[in-house]
């Protein structure tokens, strides 16, 4: 059950909990880590690169005769023990991208949104005759003050794909500011946000989309013939 605020924080009702995200994800933490993985991972450029012995320029005489000076001997000033040698075991120029169909990437967000939802950290925004202008107004309606808005959990709110010329462009606006406020769209929403904010805001168009998106899965019973 997940409570519909309106724009001054009042609670209008209580909203059922949709199908989808009701039950607990039970085995399901493996996909969810795949995913969050995959989110870290996939954007990292790995164009790191140092120089092997054989790369780095000069070293082709040997320093000193083998023997008889007393010192260790030595057969490049590249080896890298040296000043200015080659670097051993360092990181090379490779891809990052991991894989992961969309079966799996569903599940994981699904997955996630139901943690969210069983776990009590979701509220719902009715936006009908939404009308913040200011920031304060907005961090009194998430967090009571603004001086609590400062040290309270961190909050995601999220608007639907279709919202995004209105009340989203207004939550972006006036969310901007808030150090502990992050907004976003459904069509940008990610697992690892879902997951790495304490609490979710969601507006009631929001979540319609999220339904539609991640419906709930039916099992198949088998007839015997």
């Amino acid at each position: 059950m997940a409570k519909v605020i309106d724009a001054k924080g009042a609670t209008v009702r209580d909203h059922a909990t949709p199908e989808a995200f009701a039950a607990k994800p039970v085995g399901k933490t493996n996909v969810m880590f795949r995913a969050v993985f995959r989110e870290l991972a996939n954007p990292r450029a790995g164009t790191a690169s140092t120089k092997r012995r054989d790369e780095v320029r000069g070293g082709g005489r040997k320093p000193w005769k083998q023997k008889g000076t007393g010192r260790a001997r030595q057969g490049s000033t590249r080896s890298p023990q040296w000043r200015h040698g080659g670097v051993v075991f360092g990181p090379k120029p490779r891809t990052y991208i991991t894989s992961l169909n969309k079966k799996e990437r569903k599940a994981a967000m699904r997955a996630a949104l139901s943690d969210r939802f069983t776990s009590d950290c979701v509220t719902l925004l009715a936006v009908d005759g939404f009308d913040l202008a200011k920031t304060r107004e907005f961090a009194d309606l998430l967090f009571g003050s603004a001086k609590a808005a400062k040290v309270g959990p961190r909050t995601l709110v999220v608007y639907a794909s279709t919202e995004a010329e209105g009340v989203g462009a207004t939550l972006v606006r006036i969310g901007g500011n808030l150090k502990k406020v992050g907004v976003t769209h459904t069509g940008a929403l990610d697992i690892k946000d879902v997951l790495g904010y304490a609490r979710l805001v969601l507006t009631t168009e929001a979540l319609a989309e999220l339904e539609t998106r991640f419906p709930a899965v039916t099992k198949k019973v088998r007839v015997a013939a």
